[in-house]
């Protein structure tokens, strides 16, 4: 069996799985539970500096985007950090990991802009025994309009500042939480680096509105009838996030910075996806917020037998295997060429297909008088939406043209003249290929 251990930065787990910094991470009764069910680690709910309470919201603090199942694809999230005082958390800590010594337990740190406060807070959580810290450089609401958060994270100076401050008081290792609201994610990560990081975590959520009550007027959630924007998470964010970790991954300045991956993490498939582009494990909120702490059982078995089938022995072979195959749109292979084929035997005659071709597509797909679907091999560009739409998995499939075969709509011969595409003479007007 895969042995799912993992050691990162020096923190080791049972397993790549960690509970982000969020409201199941609250409190050492859920931190408790989490590590019972299975988790391998665990992000303690940001804490700030001992000052003036912080006050969340007494009415609803979530909007949700949901599928047309009722699944829920996204939540938009207006909790601060966490409300309850910092002796309690610091005790609940300290306890906690004296009873789960083999789990990693990390603290989510955001506090004033000045290296006393830093220093001060710095000292408190060393005591508690505590794996690491991860600065919360992410939060899009409420701490970012106070000066911290997000206000910070999308400053790359303010980031290597604070960090070196972080490096300097402590001999814990620092993991830096990154803003995805900001045009650059190689920019922070960068700073991060500079700074000393030792690793940096990604995807925090993204500035959003999920809805609009359209009776009130007024983003949902709402409170006493104004809304704000929150921090967007879950399985919709998942392709911004793995994005964001590839650009850092292939970056030749952070190429092998340490990356804790996070962005709607639901299943074994998505963990393996993150580290496959490069982070060494994956941090989880929604999914756990959505079906329970023992989802984790099923992340486990998920990528364990994966590996078995794989041949990987450990987590450490499949992190970063994706990544040299993560290129610029220019060095794609215009030799490769597939077209769209449509099992009739699997089709259920609902017509997605022709209709999303016909109408918005070119026009590629046939369908006789009997309701069969045919693609038209001379129009067929292989753009992949038929698949795309289709409710049936494996019903169509794009299959590689054989090469020197003539492409009757281009007359070029595959594997010969596509790379050159742009110098054809069928291509007077020099069109981008991808047109």
């Amino acid at each position: 069996m895969a042995n799912l251990a993992s050691d990162f930065i020096g923190i080791k787990s049972p397993n790549p799985f960690w509970l982000a910094s969020a409201p199941p991470t609250d409190k050492e009764y859920n931190v408790r539970r989490a590590f019972e069910a299975g988790w391998g680690g665990v992000v303690w709910k940001t804490l700030g500096s001992e000052g003036p309470p912080v006050v969340n919201v007494n009415g609803p603090r979530y909007g949700a985007i949901w599928g047309a199942d009722r699944r829920l694809l996204g939540l938009n999230n207006i909790e601060l950090i966490t409300d309850r005082p910092l002796e309690v958390n610091l005790r609940e800590i300290k306890s906690v990991k004296r009873d789960y010594p083999d789990r990693a337990l990390i603290i989510s740190l955001m506090v004033p802009c000045d290296e006393d406060s830093w220093e001060a807070i710095l000292k408190q959580i060393e005591d508690t025994g505590a794996d690491g810290v991860e600065l919360n450089f992410g939060c899009p609401h409420g701490m970012a309009e106070r000066g911290m958060g997000a206000a910070v994270g999308q400053v790359p100076e303010y980031i290597e500042m604070v960090t070196r401050w972080v490096k300097k008081h402590s001999r814990m290792p620092c993991i830096v939480k990154l803003t995805p609201n900001i045009s650059d994610i190689r920019k922070p990560a960068e700073a991060a680096k500079r700074g000393g990081a030792d690793a940096v975590s990604l995807i925090n959520t993204i500035n959003s509105i999920t809805s609009v009550d359209l009776d009130d007027f007024a983003p949902e959630p709402m409170i006493d009838g104004k809304g704000t924007h929150g921090g967007y998470c879950g399985p919709a964010v998942k392709p911004i996030a793995l994005n964001m970790v590839a650009e850092i991954a292939r970056h030749a300045e952070t190429q092998g910075l340490p990356m804790s991956g996070i962005g709607g993490v639901t299943t074994w498939r998505d963990a393996a996806e993150f580290m496959a582009l490069g982070a060494g494990n994956v941090q989880v909120c929604t999914a756990a917020m959505t079906y329970g702490f023992k989802v984790v059982q099923e992340m486990i078995s998920g990528l364990s037998d994966y590996m078995d089938r794989k041949g990987f022995t450990s987590t450490s072979e499949l992190v970063g295997r994706a990544v040299p195959n993560v290129t610029d749109w220019q060095y794609l292979n215009l030799n490769y060429v597939t077209k769209a084929k449509i099992d009739e035997d699997a089709c259920i005659k609902c017509g997605r297909c022709y209709a999303a071709c016909e109408d918005t597509s070119h026009q590629a797909i046939a369908m006789s008088e009997d309701r069969v679907f045919s693609v038209k091999d001379d129009e067929c560009v292989a753009c992949n939406l038929c698949v795309n739409v289709c409710p049936v998995e494996n019903c169509i499939t794009m299959e590689q043209v054989a090469p020197g075969k003539v492409d009757e709509r281009t007359g070029l011969t595959v594997s010969k003249d596509y790379g050159n595409w742009l110098d054809h003479p069928n291509n007077p007007g020099n069109t981008c290929a991808a047109e």
